[in-house]
């Protein structure tokens, strides 16, 4: 090799050492997640092609109304693996944290007040785990409630390779969970529908029952003048009682109502949450 040549191969080696690891640095960006954010009112990035365009529309509905009434806004991401969008050798709660950070999942603040009460679910179906990831504002306060909706509602039908049944029966109780009200039952409990329609409570049925039995023997025997129509009295007042604990609970649970904004405005993790695995 002549003399120009080595001292040729000398400077690219050169710079390729000054220059090499800002460059490396530059392409693999350790510590992002590769995925787009979606726009401010939108709910899902389904990368892993899960759900349907209706599934997507019932879960947006979902989603809207509840970043309107509560400015809790719920996030579905579906992946096929963590290491196609940067997370390669990554705990999916680190994942999560990370996405949920970049995209700044939940409002910061309303009326001048800390809020961060975001949620991102997260399914990554090569990897098959999934992962529930909270806002600061709910710091691992709700850990055993999330816990319970992915152990309950996502995992079993995610065993049945129900995906999008998983998906919106942890949609419906995550939305539930951020009001403030009891959950769904267990899904091995259901008929394997999500989040189906409950009938009147037992306790109610009976009490009918019994007012009711009642009612006849007191018109039997004593006509329209009976006592019987005392007992109707506490019943509706009863009915009456029940109905003022639910809209007071109800009108307690709807701070941040008539929110307009976006689902990503300044929200950050507080590390809470659950994570599941199929």
């Amino acid at each position: 090799m002549s003399h120009r040549k080595r001292v040729l191969v000398f400077l690219v080696a050169l710079v390729a050492a000054y220059c090499g690891p800002s460059v490396g640095v530059a392409l693999a960006e350790p510590g992002k997640i590769t995925l787009d954010r979606p726009g401010d009112r939108e709910f899902v990035r389904d990368e892993a092609h899960l759900l349907t365009p209706a599934e997507i529309a019932k879960i947006t509905q979902i989603g809207d109304k509840l970043l309107t009434e509560k400015a809790t806004p719920i996030i579905v991401v579906t992946i096929d693996k963590m290491a196609n969008h940067g997370g390669e050798g990554m705990r999916i709660e680190t994942f999560a944290n990370l996405l949920f950070d970049q995209w700044a999942v939940g409002v910061a603040k309303v009326n001048g007040q800390d809020w961060n009460t975001g949620i991102l679910l997260l399914v990554s179906k090569g990897d098959r785990k999934a992962r529930i990831e909270l806002g600061d504002h709910w710091r691992h306060d709700q850990d055993k409630l999330a816990q319970q909706i992915m152990s309950e509602q996502i995992v079993p039908r995610f065993k049945q390779g129900d995906f999008p049944g998983g998906i919106l029966a942890g949609v419906e109780a995550l939305d539930k969970m951020a009001r403030g009200l009891t959950l769904p039952a267990p899904a091995h409990s259901s008929t394997g529908s999500t989040g189906g329609a409950s009938g009147p409570p037992q306790w109610l049925v009976i009490v009918l029952g019994i007012v009711g039995i009642v009612t006849i023997i007191s018109l039997i025997r004593s006509g329209s003048g009976g006592w019987a129509w005392i007992g109707w009295g506490l019943l509706f007042g009863l009915i009456g009682t029940i109905l003022y604990q639910m809209l007071s609970n109800s009108s307690s649970n709807s701070s941040g109502g008539g929110y307009s904004g976006g689902g990503f405005d300044g929200g950050f993790s507080g590390g809470g949450g659950a994570t599941g695995d199929w």
